[in-house]
């Protein structure tokens, strides 16, 4: 016999905003315009990463990571997209995939890993 689940509505859920690049036409030279579309996205988990000082170089830089973990369903691709926490920016790494259907508990099936460096 499986055991139950844990209850997941213990876990803080939050909102975030996506920022993603759009092509919304072309100018008269035929090259791309763009403009930022901004989405709000409820229900996810955000977790910290790893923060760390940068080197010697940049004495005052410093890394800040999260981990933010989007619900079942939303299924939208995150590559090249900003996300916006708390009054922050950060730029999400790579192209983060769902994962596989069922086989994954509980409300969330996508972690996106983010990052902002300051300084």
């Amino acid at each position: 016999m499986l055991a139950p689940l844990p209850d997941f509505g213990l876990l803080p859920k939050t909102s975030v905003t996506v920022i993603r690049r759009q092509e919304v036409g072309k100018d008269p030279f035929n090259t791309s315009i763009y403009e930022n579309v901004r989405e709000d996205v409820a229900g996810v988990l955000v977790t910290p990463g790893a923060t760390s000082d940068l080197d010697a170089s940049r004495p005052e830089g410093v890394r800040v990571a999260y981990t933010i973990h989007f619900p079942k369903g939303y299924g939208k691709t995150l590559k090249g997209c900003l996300v916006q926490h708390l009054g922050d920016t950060y730029r999400v790494i790579g192209d983060p995939q769902p994962y596989m259907g069922d086989g994954t508990p509980g409300p969330w099936d996508m972690a996106a890993e983010v990052e902002r460096v300051d300084g």
